[in-house]
């Protein structure tokens, strides 16, 4: 992977990654184990890559879509076990995230959160607040449509208070009072397990970011993977809705 991996980082690498991270459950069902056996997998993918994309790769700004606002859905063990799993990754990589300089924030409905994992969540977001070797984004309790919600009520908020006037309401408003307003909009969106959808992530950030689907279950989801998925991202004309010019 070396040689890739050099002409990859001299291309320039995208600024910002998403990933939606699908596969735990069939990668578990594939070897004979438990769902929760394939979720702890995940979390140590995640775990590999994010190490690898800090000390390696010099990405900005990674995105992860960890539990989605539709996960409240599954069998509540499940739930249960993922939302302890995240809280955990959270707290033991505290220390690892604040030594890498890695800013940790996190986007979604927090307050449907249990509220041991919303102090968890707190803490780790004010105590990694001077990272600036990689910003690591993690989706909890996230949903596309509902961040766009959230943001036309803040909206909706700012001009009953006298704040915003109707002919303020932008774009670029918006994007401000969406759950992402701090970090850009997404260069890539990488989504794993073969399935070739959104999942309701990150819906009005990706409107011009590249999207790149694989086979690969997440857990199997390596750092040469990555660097796979961004020299096809390198290879692509983003013309961002223009038509490039025809000499003569």
């Amino acid at each position: 992977m070396s040689t890739l991996l050099e002409r990859v980082k001299s291309a320039g690498v995208p600024r910002h990654v998403a990933i939606i991270m699908d596969g735990n459950g069939r990668w578990a069902r594939a070897r004979g184990l438990s769902r929760t056996a394939g979720h702890e997998a995940g979390a140590r993918a995640a775990e590999r890559l994010v190490r690898f994309i800090g000390h390696r790769l010099g990405i900005a700004y990674i995105t992860l879509f960890a539990f989605s606002a539709e996960n409240w859905g599954r069998p509540k063990a499940e739930v249960d076990f993922l939302l302890a799993l995240l809280d955990r990754f959270i707290a033991e990589h505290l220390r690892e995230f604040v030594d890498s300089g890695i800013r940790l924030r996190v986007v979604g409905d927090v307050s449907t959160l249990p509220i041991t994992m919303q102090r968890t969540v707190a803490k780790a977001v004010e105590t990694t607040r001077g990272g600036t070797n990689l910003n690591l984004t993690i989706a909890l309790s996230y949903g596309g449509r509902q961040d766009i919600t959230r943001a036309c009520q803040r909206i909706l908020a700012d001009v009953a208070e006298g704040r915003l006037g109707a002919e303020d309401v932008s774009e670029e408003a918006i994007a401000r009072r969406l759950d992402t307003a701090e970090t850009p909009d997404p260069d890539l969106v990488i989504r794993t397990s073969g399935e070739r959808r959104f999942s309701n992530f990150l819906l009005w950030q990706s409107a011009y970011a590249e999207l790149y689907f694989t086979d690969v279950l997440w857990p199997d989801f390596s750092p040469a993977d990555l660097v796979r998925a961004i020299d096809d991202f390198q290879k692509r004309e983003r013309r961002f809705g223009a038509v490039a010019e025809v000499a003569g």
